[in-house]
């Protein structure tokens, strides 16, 4: 028996009715018990779904930290004295262009090299919903952005936006300048390229520990280092970003919480219009910050306002307006262009109407009807006017063996009105692009900070990506660019607006 439960040492008399006590101690024990074992079930649950990674960057540094990357003379020496802008791109590729597009725009007003990021997968980070003021921080989604970068890296699948859009024409007008994220992250943290790229980023290797404080410095997570970093924490729920757009700096923006979500979520934001440059370039704290990081720069017209950012207004400084046009339609790589025309002319080898139809994921899910309607509205229209079957290029997030007892099964089974035509992952035009974006590795040829030839032959060797994603995605576009009979996309759908833009700006015929 414990001595320190044992009576010689309670000292209390015994006490009356002491069986009737001891039956409640009982109860208790058992009740604080049971809240202990449910308390431990949930924290182990809870743990299980928190990114491991993450998780060990916020708990790693729990002290004082001190960032070697920061030190004045190793930012003048690796960096050679330029500053960078750095974001968070999320969700899917789409939204990662558009997001791309607004941060080559601050890039260029707040004089700074712009950071370009990896493609991530799709849906790695979400950010949550800026209407019903419900995101995650601009800190959390850095973190999530870092991580995600670091496992690309890691597994061998990492693809430079600027391997698949096309960004020359802003690379030579000097109409901004650029670093790649690989190289970025090698200068900053000291590790080489070599073992950055290779995959051997062992989790207990001294390369995996400084791109775990390098991440965890970016993010901003123990706020901003003075001349080395500057997080953005103004977000969505607080903050329209214009550009000297007339008295307007500081002022309520038109679009704010209503009475019944603020009610309801019990929300206390309040968006004000705050003028880019007067709050974050010259004369500004965040200009001696080698570093500025934002969050995510996405941003979409909503109800008279913008979500984010509204720069695009500011078309009277001409600078800024002959880059709004600039980034107005950034097309694919010759590589993606190249297999879309040839689906569209070796395999459809017929004038075909493209339909996009995102039917799985979110608000679209509940939206199938009227989706089908419109496409069926337009083919009936495409009976009247063409003899012979109407061919009809088909992309979509419903799987083939769904397709059964919806519209596209009807459509396909008609094949005396209607030839559908539809890429599979597997398909050899979906291969070869891979092999061939992977091998161009364009993204690697643009940079504002010369590299040593030793650096570039390590870049050429150990970071052309093992598997490039999404690549059946950009040919789908592509293809769709070429559709002469018309497009019908889902309403809403991001995807939709990049086809709509494609076409506008004739990408096919280019």
């Amino acid at each position: 028996m414990n001595s320190f439960f044992s009576p010689s040492r309670a000292g209390p008399k015994p006490w009356p009715n002491r069986k009737k006590q001891t039956n409640k101690s009982a109860i208790c024990l058992c009740s604080v018990s049971l809240l202990a074992v449910l308390f431990l079930s949930v924290f182990f649950i809870t743990y299980s779904e928190i990114p491991k990674s993450i998780f060990s960057i916020s708990s790693a540094f729990s002290g004082s930290v001190e960032f070697p990357q920061c030190r004045s003379e190793v930012l003048s020496r690796a960096l050679l004295g330029q500053s960078f802008l750095l974001y968070a791109p999320h969700s899917g590729f789409s939204n990662q262009l558009s997001e791309f597009k607004n941060a080559v725009l601050m890039a260029m007003v707040l004089n700074r090299t712009l950071v370009v990021p990896p493609v991530l997968d799709h849906h790695a980070v979400a950010l949550g919903s800026c209407p019903k003021f419900r995101v995650l921080s601009p800190s959390e989604v850095r973190v999530s952005v870092w991580n995600h970068s670091v496992e690309l890296l890691r597994s061998g699948r990492y693809v430079s936006m600027g391997d698949v859009v096309d960004i020359s024409s802003l690379v030579s007008s000097s109409a901004v300048r650029v670093i790649d994220f690989r190289y970025f992250a090698s200068l900053l943290c000291g590790v080489d390229l070599e073992t950055l790229c290779s995959g051997e980023l062992a989790e207990q290797s001294k390369a995996y520990e400084s791109l775990r404080q390098c991440g965890y410095l970016l993010s901003g997570v123990r706020g901003n280092v003075d001349g080395c970093l500057y997080g953005v924490d103004d977000d969505c729920r607080t903050t329209v970003w214009t550009y000297r757009n007339g008295g307007s700096d500081g002022r309520l923006d038109s679009f704010q919480a209503d009475e019944k979500l603020k009610k309801k979520k019990k929300i206390a934001y309040v968006r004000r219009r705050r003028d880019v440059y007067k709050a974050l370039g010259r004369g500004s704290e965040a200009e001696s910050a080698a570093v500025l990081a934002f969050g995510s720069l996405f941003t979409a017209p909503y109800k008279g306002s913008e979500l984010y950012i509204d720069i695009k207004k500011s078309s009277g400084v001409p600078e800024v307006k002959s880059l709004i046009e600039k980034v107005e339609f950034l097309p694919f790589v010759r590589e993606v262009m190249s297999a879309g025309k040839r689906f569209a002319t070796g395999t459809i080898k017929a004038p075909f109407l493209c339909a996009q139809l995102r039917l799985l994921d979110g608000q679209f899910k509940n939206h199938q009807e009227s989706t089908f309607t419109g496409l069926n509205q337009k083919l009936e229209s495409l009976s009247l006017k063409n003899p012979g079957p109407v061919h009809v290029f088909v992309m979509t997030d419903l799987p083939e063996s769904n397709w059964s007892g919806t519209y596209l099964g009807d459509l396909a089974r008609n094949s005396t009105k209607f030839k559908l035509h539809f890429l599979r992952e597997e398909d050899e035009v979906i291969v070869r692009t891979e092999k061939e974006l992977a091998s161009a590795a364009h993204g690697q040829k643009f940079g504002s900070i010369p590299m040593s030839l030793d650096s570039i032959k390590k870049m050429q060797k150990h970071c052309s990506p093992q598997k490039v994603s999404n690549v059946q995605l950009y040919v789908e576009e592509a293809v769709c660019s070429c559709a002469s009979l018309g497009f019908v996309g889902t309403a809403g759908s991001t995807i939709a607006e990049s086809v709509e833009m494609m076409r506008k700006f004739n990408a096919c015929s280019s």
